[in-house]
């Protein structure tokens, strides 16, 4: 296949302070032109697309490019989390105040409950008793679900 001119359509400006690979830019080698596009395959040609760069000095600093933005992301997260960690608390410091005038049973609601495995399929419940009684894997559930029959009138 050869180049159509199709490609001109979609060709990339050469980013500032990174990389045309780094950036999302892809590289045709029929066309010999980077191009914005979101394929694996050339828009124009139909020939694979370059994702990375061939020289070892070029994938070097792709790939440690690549290893900062995702340290990046990663703080940025952890301090997301400890932003939603801070305000929950502040949150929760408001709702004491308000807690103080209400009656002690609903002070012991609001503490958290402590979780504990089922004996038969280990899954965890704050009222692991209720839920053996109907489990699934219980062996007397399923002795007394096979030991009932209905009885249909004729």
């Amino acid at each position: 296949m050869t180049c159509k001119g199709i490609c001109v359509r979609y060709k990339a400006q050469k980013p500032v302070g990174t990389g045309r690979y780094a950036s999302g830019q892809r590289r045709c080698q029929i066309c010999e032109i980077f191009i914005k596009w979101e394929g694996l395959w050339c828009p124009c040609c139909g020939y694979r697309l370059r994702t990375k760069p061939r020289n070892l000095k070029y994938k070097a600093k792709l790939r440690a490019r690549v290893e900062a933005d995702s340290m990046e992301a990663a703080a940025a997260t952890e301090i997301e989390s400890e932003v939603a960690e801070v305000t929950v608390k502040a949150k929760s410091k408001s709702k004491a105040k308000t807690a103080k005038a209400k009656t002690t049973k609903s002070k012991a609601k609001a503490k958290t409950k402590e979780k504990t495995p089922c004996t038969h399929c280990e899954k965890l419940f704050v009222y692991p008793d209720k839920h053996e009684k109907n489990c699934k894997k219980n062996p007397e559930v399923i002795a007394s679900q096979k030991s009932e029959t209905i009885a249909i009138k004729a």
